[in-house]
């Protein structure tokens, strides 16, 4: 057990150095992009995205869900784990090829599509390296240490490359940033088809029962529609609200950091997730163990966030976007505060989805779960973007998206049982809000003295920005880590070497 548990650790510890990396990387090139093509360029690019990420998640009707799920059971046996990857690659196929013909066919139908059919389709390259990618194989062979360098060195080159090639706020120089994020998936995609053979066989050794998953995939694919519609609806929404894109461009430097944070822990969950599959009816206390480090890990790290990115929204969306010299991004920061709340919601969600209801195959549950938030979703943004908040859309569909993203939490954890409301209602994590409460209350009114009191002004405005940021993280830290340890939290602890 003890050694299970190192190597868990251990590869937690690899996914969280690629996500920070990459988080850093990300917080270089953003703010860049975001100055440069302005907020109606980067609304476009926004917009098209959004439309075709619909497609990607339709393509993959969460495959590689259900792939880590069977894959796991034979992943010491070669020749079975061969089979079955041959299996799900053929079932990916026909999807892909489903829902690219698909997307094709509403993109030359739908006016305001095909004037940005170019665009869209450049995006729509991700289908093919999609395809191609394998990713769930090496994710089922605890492969972390490879896809961390590979993630790292191809996540540097893409920021490389935006630096040099994305140089003004022209239709030329989105498609040019649009071919550029695209790069690190194509590219992921080669480096994994030639370390393939490796580990898996491409030679048929027994006929293919792709009937044996119809029924499963049959409700992933509703879960994928409704995942797609629910992550994607409100940047789309906005893009018609606003025909100019300029509000789907705040709201994307809005949920910037947000879908970092998210990234961060979700990408977490890729560890815990076979591991969740692996150990659910083979031994409760492993599964257990599992489940309630996880849990344990996501309120750790959401918590500070979310209260760090509510008291600090201001300095955060200018430093990203520049808004305060530019007078773009309006009503940014607004947004930014009334989503981060789903740092928590949208990651607890996920983190019960994965493992909680697939380890026992209730993912059909999910799927109505998510289908009805989705409903809500369009329904509450539409209402209060098209009447409440007629002048300011942006925060009507911030609002609907929040009260929709809580609504969905609260019936994933009646759904996920005992289980579920164990490992988010007990007295660890209740330790941690009160001391992320702790946090807020300290950050909130600091923050903007600190700001003040900073000499750099003007054009070096962003260096006070960045320094406030920086000083009142580390002090914020200090706190959250120091009073967490005066309570005994039990992530403190461990991260200091001590046991219970």
């Amino acid at each position: 057990m003890s050694a299970y548990k190192d190597k868990t650790r251990r590869n937690v510890i690899y996914n969280l150095i690629r996500v920070i990396a990459m988080t850093a990387l990300s917080f270089c090139t953003f703010p860049y992009v975001t100055r440069v093509l302005g907020d109606e360029m980067l609304g476009l690019y926004s917009w098209a995205n959004a439309f075709v990420y619909y497609f990607l998640i339709l393509a993959k009707i969460s495959i590689p869900n259900i792939a880590i799920r069977e894959c796991v059971k034979v992943k010491d046996d070669k020749e079975k784990l061969s089979h079955l990857a041959q299996t799900f690659f053929f079932l990916q196929a026909i999807m892909t090829i489903l829902s690219l013909v698909s997307m094709c066919v509403l993109v030359f139908s739908i006016p305001s599509l095909r004037e940005n059919n170019l665009l869209i389709l450049l995006l729509g390259a991700n289908f093919v390296a999609g395809l191609f990618s394998f990713e769930w194989i090496y994710i089922v062979l605890g492969k972390h240490l490879y896809i961390t360098i590979r993630s790292l060195a191809l996540t540097a080159l893409a920021a490389l490359l935006t630096f040099i090639f994305v140089r003004g706020s022209s239709l030329e120089n989105v498609y040019i940033y649009a071919a550029i994020t695209i790069s690190p998936t194509v590219l992921t995609s080669i480096v994994n088809l030639i370390r393939l053979p490796r580990y898996i066989s491409f030679k048929k050794t027994a006929p293919y029962n792709l009937k044996t998953y119809v029924k499963p995939l049959s409700i992933m694919l509703l879960v994928s529609m409704a995942l797609a519609l629910y992550n994607q609806t409100d940047e789309f929404i906005l893009g018609f609200l606003d025909p100019a894109k300029a509000a789907a461009g705040s709201y994307a430097v809005a949920v910037k950091g947000i879908d970092i944070i998210i990234m961060v822990i979700t990408s977490l969950f890729v560890v815990y997730m076979p591991k969740a599959d692996e150990t659910y009816e083979r031994d409760k206390d492993e599964y257990h163990f599992l489940l309630s480090r996880s849990f344990n890990l996501t309120f750790f790290i959401a918590i500070p966030a979310v209260a760090t990115m509510i008291a600090m929204a201001e300095p955060i969306v200018s430093l990203i976007s520049g808004s305060n010299a530019s007078g773009q991004y309006e009503n940014a920061s607004l947004t930014l505060m009334i989503l981060a709340a789903m740092m928590l919601t949208y990651s607890l969600g996920d983190n019960i989805y994965t493992q909680v209801l697939l380890p026992s195959k209730k993912e059909k549950y999910y799927a109505f779960t998510i289908s009805g938030g989705v409903v809500l979703n369009v329904t509450l943004s539409l209402l209060l973007g098209m009447l409440a908040f007629k002048e300011t859309p942006i925060i009507g569909v911030a609002i609907a998206t929040l009260a929709s993203d809580i609504l969905v939490l609260i019936t994933l954890l009646y759904i996920g049982g005992k289980e579920a409301r164990s490992v988010v209602f007990n007295l660890n994590n209740l330790k941690i809000v009160l001391v992320g409460s702790l946090v807020f209350a300290f950050t909130y009114p600091i923050s903007p003295l600190l700001y003040d009191a900073l000499p750099f002004k003007g054009d070096m405005t962003w260096l006070s920005y960045l320094l406030d940021i920086i000083i009142m993280i580390a002090v914020d830290a200090v706190i959250y880590l120091g009073f967490l340890y005066l309570l005994k939290e039990k992530m403190t602890l461990s991260l200091i070497g001590k046991k219970k």
